[in-house]
């Protein structure tokens, strides 16, 4: 994702696209705008990367606490979502990781300490967000979940003290298989907020430091060599192609669609963490911006 001069790009473009990743033979890799513009994209991906994999850390609560499916039986489920619109580096991944077993033959993931770092990209694009008037909730909470995540001690002795719900998970889950569907449905929903507004903070920056940035050609960019990449992107490059101007992914016609047929399943699982207890601050969040964007 360079940036500077755009004198110096013809100087350094075939070093810098012959190493780059390649997706369709096209490199992953071209002059983004003047000054920081690359930086600057650079650190929303980041900060997208983190609202992506805490969306799935989510998913992987939902199904464990609420559809109780074994690790095995969660990789399976990742697996069968990275074969369709959710096709991403991060599923894939998860569905290795979910089944992985320990030099005991037992699955390694639960014994790893849930208690999550982070370097500060994802922090500074909720700062940047909060500076320019953007209403990037869903990184937000991304980056407060990892916070909340490290304060470990403390959840242990709040675990034992602080009172929960009592639910009825049968009545609230139902048939697993379809309960699965739904979380499914609300991560690919909240997955298109998340970039929404991702794409809201690089169109407010493009406003205020005039770069010109060419939205499509950045999308297309992350589809290889990045955590993010995924089939999704495609679908972003071609709205924007669509509409050079289009003021927000969400009027793209494959986007609003795809909202529209993931809407209930969004707002089942969204109640069902709250009814289960199972903290799913991205979906919920994610759900809200669309509920407040959408008000006349």
């Amino acid at each position: 994702m360079p940036g500077g001069s755009a004198e110096a790009w013809p100087y350094i473009k075939d070093i810098f696209q012959a190493i780059a990743a390649k997706v369709d033979n096209e490199p992953c890799c071209d002059w983004v705008g003047e000054n920081g513009a690359g930086h600057f994209v650079k650190m929303v991906h980041n900060g997208i990367e983190y609202g992506d994999m805490q969306l799935i850390a989510e998913a992987y609560s939902l199904l464990k606490d609420g559809a109780d499916l074994t690790h095995d039986e969660m990789a399976e489920v990742f697996a069968e979502w990275n074969k369709g619109a959710l096709d991403s580096y991060l599923i894939e991944i998860t569905s290795h990781i979910l089944k992985f077993k320990d030099e005991n033959k037992q699955t390694l993931l639960p014994n790893i300490r849930d208690a999550a770092g982070q370097k500060g990209t994802g922090k500074w694009t909720g700062i940047v967000a909060l500076n320019y008037g953007i209403p990037l909730t869903l990184i937000g909470e991304a980056v407060f979940a990892r916070c909340l995540s490290s304060l470990k001690d403390d959840r242990v002795a709040a675990a034992k003290i602080l009172p929960g719900p009592n639910p009825d998970k049968a009545g609230i889950v139902g048939d697993r298989k379809a309960f699965c569907e739904h979380i499914r449905k609300a991560l690919y929903a909240s997955k298109i907020i998340s970039y929404a507004q991702g794409f809201m903070l690089l169109a407010e920056a493009n406003r205020v430091f005039k770069w010109n940035l060419n939205f499509g050609s950045i999308a297309l960019m992350w589809r290889g060599g990045c955590i993010i990449r995924s089939r999704f992107l495609g679908e972003i490059k071609k709205a924007y192609d669509t509409n050079p101007k289009l003021s927000n992914l969400l009027m793209d016609s494959f986007f609003l669609n795809a909202i529209r047929k993931c809407q209930e399943s969004w707002r089942i699982i969204s109640a069902a963490g709250i009814l289960l207890g199972i903290p799913t601050p991205a979906f919920s969040t994610a759900l809200a911006f669309y509920d407040g964007f959408r008000c006349k």
